[in-house]
């Protein structure tokens, strides 16, 4: 894992609990365009914000 991926993996586990920053946001959104890795990493990630029902207090509550 190079130190993009592992700064792009923390950037997927901080938005769990967090929106992240602007910066934050353009410096993952660029690093997934270039890593199929890390892109399969935050289809896991949200995943599991699926699963475990979790959502960020920024989101809305999902309606079923």
């Amino acid at each position: 894992m190079t130190m993009a991926c592992k700064r792009a993996t923390e950037l997927m586990s901080i938005q769990i609990d967090r929106p992240l920053s602007l910066s934050e946001r353009l410096s993952l959104r660029t690093h997934l365009m270039m890593c199929r890795y890390c892109r399969r990493c935050d289809k896991q990630f949200q995943m599991l914000r699926r699963i475990t029902g979790k959502r960020r207090e920024d989101e809305p509550p999902q309606e079923h």
